[in-house]
């Protein structure tokens, strides 16, 4: 791995990524597990190089992780607390991995360069699940997706970072008729409402949704979807592009 301060990065700043999934009425998040001894998890990021746009880094960063080009990105907020930067997760990661001989898991120009305070950027990204092949970097020793409602610690204040990008997305859910990139192309009424109650994490009334999402006009109607029976079959929706 070449050296992070010998990289054309802008000093100080990251991003740190959420990357929502649903899968079977969970809402999912993808979460790297660091290669080191001790148990460190954190999101998915990176810096910003000086020749690419913040946007930019964020769809670098997480093509890397998805496989993906085309996914919706939102910028959320940003994490600058005054005492924020990597300095104790650093010092226990050097503690636990130092080899027999002493040898430290990073130069001293690496560990200055990286426990200085940083201002991370957050971002979330909303992607189909089913289209996501979750790819490791050079410092993982897994990645997977893990229910929001079962996410391990992770390093810093990324616990926190999830949080907030979830209350972000609740705010924007309507507003800006996002959720549906979770989704797959074609889905049912049922299968909306399912998406939204548990990003919400609570029931919604069955006619009071359909009609609220039927007002907003931007579902195109298809065939229902076969069942056996034609009466009770489901209508087949997608989202008005």
């Amino acid at each position: 791995m070449q050296p992070l301060n010998e990289q054309d990065y802008i000093q100080q700043i990251s991003i740190d990524c959420v990357i929502f999934g649903y899968q079977k009425k969970e809402l999912k998040v993808l979460v790297p597990k660091l290669a080191f001894k001790g148990n460190f998890s954190s999101l998915p990021g990176g810096f910003i190089l000086q020749n690419e746009s913040i946007d930019q880094a964020a769809r670098r960063i997480l093509e890397a992780r998805t496989g993906l080009k085309d996914i919706y990105l939102e910028q959320f907020r940003v994490f600058g607390d005054l005492g924020r930067n990597n300095m104790p997760f650093f010092e226990q990661i050097v503690d636990l991995n130092q080899d027999q001989e002493g040898a430290e898991p990073f130069s001293q120009k690496e560990l200055e360069w990286l426990t200085r305070r940083f201002i991370s950027i957050g971002y979330y990204a909303l992607v189909d699940i089913h289209q996501v092949v979750p790819q490791k970097s050079e410092i993982d020793q897994s990645i997977g997706w893990y229910n929001i409602k079962e996410l391990p610690s992770m390093i810093m204040d990324h616990n926190q970072i999830v949080n907030s990008a979830l209350q972000s997305l609740r705010l924007s859910l309507d507003q800006k008729l996002i959720g549906f990139t979770l989704l797959p192309e074609i889905f049912t009424m049922k299968d909306l409402q399912e998406l939204y109650e548990t990003i919400y994490d609570k029931p919604f009334a069955r006619n009071n949704f359909q009609k609220k999402i039927l007002e907003l006009d931007v579902l195109d109607r298809l065939e229902k979807k076969f069942t056996g029976a034609a009466n009770k079959a489901p209508y087949l929706y997608r989202f008005r592009k």
